[in-house]
């Protein structure tokens, strides 16, 4: 626990001192993952979404995964706020599980991703139980 709250508290501290007007969105930092890893980050209002990815990864993909997961959020919980994070992680963690999945991307298309949680949200609310 330890180790990763030092990863948490050292990620934090390289992205939130960065100025977002002069900086780009990677960080290397070879002391927490290595001289193979990046920190790709998006900061939008008072939000930071972060990834670590490896040298395989394209960073503009990471930073197109991290504007679709934020867009559909927004679409979501109208104006996406740290709360929303908070109080509905279920459906913040079935959002992510719809665009990633196993360290693969799933899909990035936004409107895609909303039909498929309207469709899910329509199930829960018919009660559903898939025949049984």
């Amino acid at each position: 626990m330890d180790r990763q709250k030092h990863i948490l508290q050292s990620i934090y501290r390289l992205v939130s001192t960065r100025a977002d007007e002069n900086c780009c969105c990677f960080v290397e930092d070879d002391s927490l993952f290595g001289p193979d890893h990046k920190i790709i980050y998006r900061h939008f209002a008072t939000l930071y979404f972060i990834f670590v990815a490896d040298s395989a990864e394209s960073e503009l993909g990471v930073l197109d995964l991290i504007q679709v997961f934020v867009q559909v959020l927004d679409s979501c919980f109208e104006n996406v706020c740290e709360l929303d994070l908070i109080y509905h992680f279920d459906r913040v963690n079935y959002i992510l599980d719809e665009i990633v999945m196993a360290g693969m991307v799933l899909e990035t298309n936004a409107d895609l991703i909303l039909e498929a949680i309207k469709e899910t949200k329509k199930l829960e609310q018919e009660g559903s139980t898939f025949g049984f």
